[in-house]
């Protein structure tokens, strides 16, 4: 009798699988190049990532070396080059154009030449015979006929027009604060600093200089205060020229010069509003004189002061600047006043128990806190209203 077995679906034989495929070539090699892919980058092959380098060369470093480190990795910050301040150089005027005085006569000398030239062309005038009877009369001259105008006289006339206005055309007058530079055919050939009538080469070119001492009040110039805050500021400066040959052929205009210097000295020292703080404009006028004065001294100039005489905001920030300094001002009206309430509240509370005129406990002192800061506060209020 054949019994026939059952079959289970858990006794059943594994199904045979069919042997895996031998890779070939290509799969191979396109299995073994992984890839990595990132949002930043493309895909990027694991075999470049590892691929043999050559051996690193050791490189000798000097015991002060600075190895530089990137920054953003944990290390220490990466070294760098210490940066030298570039110096300005400093105003140099020719050594030789120093101020020197120049060699002039008395007026006395000029005055005697130039008579002289007179009363040699009028003796000549008479030799030639070309004075009147009646003017020869008048001056006490003896009768002569003359001999005419020829060689000698000509050259008498000329050599006594000369004199004449050699002598006079050299006269000038020296006033007090005033100083003549004197040139010829472009070269200095003095100063003249006298007072009083002197005689000078009329071939000499002068220049006027005034060396009193002066004081220029500026028009608004662009500043700027600790903030970088625009401002606009008047400053008054008390200078003199101290060397003439310098002031004079040294800078095209010295009065120009000193005012492109106090408008860079603005530029490099902060100011301050007047009225906000005394010391600070004080030591603005003292930095200021120092750079001005050290900027102007190559040229010839002595700078005695650079006072800010008003000082006030650009413009473009006046309005936004008086809101802020409104604000300010109130602000600090509030904080004096609330401080003044509460030392009056605090005085209120501590008399009334100290003395015992009332038992409170906490919840009736902070209603009487509330109630005289309120009646504090509103009689503030009125009285500043």
């Amino acid at each position: 009798m054949s019994t026939t077995s059952s079959t289970n679906p858990d006794t059943r034989p594994p199904a045979t699988e069919a042997p895996p495929k031998p890779a070939g070539p290509a799969e191979a090699g396109h299995r073994s190049a992984r890839l990595i892919h990132n949002e930043a980058t493309t895909e990027i092959p694991v075999h470049l990532l590892f691929r043999d380098d050559p051996d690193p060369v050791p490189v000798p470093l000097r015991p002060a070396a600075a190895v530089g480190r990137p920054q953003g990795t944990g290390e220490g910050p990466r070294a760098r080059r210490p940066v030298t301040a570039r110096t300005v150089p400093a105003v140099r005027i020719d050594p030789e154009l120093t101020e020197r005085a120049a060699r002039v006569l008395p007026g006395a000398a000029g005055v005697a030449a130039g008579v002289c030239g007179a009363a040699g062309c009028a003796v000549t005038s008479w030799w030639a015979g070309l004075v009147p009877p009646l003017a020869a009369e008048a001056l006490g001259l003896p009768a002569y006929a003359g001999v005419g105008l020829g060689p000698a006289q000509w050259a008498a006339y000329a050599a006594a027009g000369a004199l004449g206005l050699f002598g006079f055309g050299g006269l000038a007058r020296g006033r007090t604060g005033r100083a003549w530079v004197l040139g010829l055919f472009g070269r200095y050939r003095g100063t003249v600093r006298r007072t009083g009538l002197m005689w000078v080469n009329p071939l000499l070119l002068r220049r006027r200089v005034d060396v009193r001492l002066r004081h220029w009040r500026s028009e608004p110039m662009p500043a700027a205060d600790g903030n970088g805050v625009a401002l606009r500021a008047v400053t008054l400066v008390v200078w003199r020229v101290r060397d003439t040959a310098k002031a004079t052929l040294g800078v095209e205009d010295h009065e120009a010069y000193l005012r492109a210097c106090v408008e860079a000295a603005l530029a490099r020292v902060p100011v301050e509003p007047l009225g906000t703080v005394r010391s600070s404009a004080d030591v603005a006028g003292e930095t200021l004189t120092r750079l001005v004065a050290a900027d102007a001294a190559p040229v010839g100039l002595e700078v005695f002061s650079v006072r800010p005489v008003r000082v006030e905001y650009a413009p473009e920030v006046a309005a936004a600047m008086h809101r802020r300094r409104i604000a300010a001002l109130d602000a600090a009206q509030r904080a004096s006043v609330l401080t003044s309430v509460v030392d009056s509240v605090e005085d209120t509370v501590t008399r009334l128990t100290m003395r015992g005129l009332v038992e409170l406990d906490d919840y009736e002192r902070k209603v009487l806190v509330k109630d005289l800061t309120v009646a504090f506060c509103a009689g503030r209020g009125e009285t500043g209203a």
